[in-house]
């Protein structure tokens, strides 16, 4: 009797890229849909945006380069540089720039040095950082959430922000965008303002920002859920948010009133987004595990950093590209042992 015998191999990885993608993009619905929530119909229309324009300059990349491109694009790798590109950039961004954005992170960041898996930095934080550099104004004008908004934007209204650009029904941009809590924070501070005043406005919660320390819950679930799935490895988030954490709550024991309580830090911006799906990325993150635990301890110590003394509100982007340039050689620093080299070293100086 013949049996029918499958082409090899024959045993399929639980880790392959499309299943830890696949479970990437699920643990980041909580998140969008929290998004959505607090900001309305620009999230999704800048999503599908960048998911569009992704999807077609990956393509287009690897016509030019001669490669097949469907087993590329079904690797979901686009979706989730899209997905975490649109969670960092505000949702009344112009169609023009999450464009550029994209073409930026795809053809230049990714398939300009050979693909997933050989770029050297995270595509959706070089994206990000670009378009930060070059168009300030626009990448730090984020509207209010929808309850504390006293103009709401509703569906039409983002589709002439973002396609049209301007704002609606001749309100100024200053009716309909205000500063994140992050940067309202550090301009109070910059004014000598101190803490318990800040918390006053109530644009506050009960840690971070009114509405986005609700987004962070939402990341922070969906992390747990990459965590119980074993797509990510608890090294590189639990380092990343316990130094943020720690150091934090030294500057805040030292002076409560120019420094906010540690779990502001934690609880706005994108310190929970970053610390589950951005610095875990596993093409240019550390590998080994003593090197993950470095890697995200001092990604954490430089987001505490550079939002404290640097020149930016927010700083996830920048340390985790930062850390990127350092990942190789914290690799090389913390390889294991492998068993046997001190006895064959040993027999060879003899």
């Amino acid at each position: 009797m013949q049996f029918k015998t499958p082409a090899p191999p024959h045993t399929r990885l639980d880790n392959d890229v499309t299943r830890v993608m696949a479970e990437v993009l699920i643990a980041l619905v909580p998140g969008i849909a929290a998004m959505t929530w607090y900001f309305g119909w620009g999230v999704p229309i800048t999503l599908l945006l960048a998911i569009t324009t992704a999807v077609a300059t990956e393509a287009l990349a690897l016509w030019l380069r001669g490669r097949p491109p469907k087993a590329t694009l079904m690797d979901l790798s686009a979706l989730v540089t899209a997905t975490l590109f649109t969670l960092t950039v505000p949702p009344t961004l112009p169609w023009w720039l999450s464009v550029l954005g994209m073409v930026f992170a795809i053809g230049v960041v990714k398939q300009l040095f050979g693909g997933l898996g050989y770029n050297p930095f995270n595509p959706a934080m070089a994206a990000y950082v670009f378009l930060l550099i070059s168009y300030p104004v626009s990448l730090t004008a984020w509207p209010p959430i929808q309850e504390l908004a006293p103009h709401p934007l509703h569906l039409m209204d983002y589709l002439g922000v973002i396609f049209g650009g301007h704002p609606p029904g001749g309100l100024t941009w200053d009716a309909v965008t205000m500063a994140t809590p992050l940067g309202e924070m550090r301009t109070q501070l910059g004014m000598d303002h101190m803490i318990s005043e800040i918390r006053q406005s109530p644009l506050w919660g009960d840690y971070g920002g009114r509405g986005w320390e609700w987004i962070a819950n939402w990341y922070l679930l969906g992390g747990l859920w990459l965590l119980f799935r074993k797509a990510i490895s608890w090294r590189i988030p639990a380092s990343m948010l316990g130094g943020l954490l720690v150091m934090a709550g030294l500057f805040w024991m030292m002076d409560p009133e120019s420094h906010p309580f540690p779990a502001f830090h934690l609880f706005s911006g994108g310190a929970m987004l970053g610390a589950f799906f951005i610095a875990t990325d596993p093409v240019t993150a550390a590998t080994t595990p003593k090197g993950q635990l470095i890697y995200g301890l001092l990604i954490g110590v430089l987001v505490f950093v550079i939002r404290t003394w640097g020149g930016y509100p927010d700083a996830v982007a920048f340390s985790v590209l930062l850390m990127n340039m350092a990942a190789p050689t914290i690799d090389q620093y913390t390889r294991p042992r492998v068993f046997g080299t001190h006895a064959r070293e040993a027999g060879h100086e003899d």
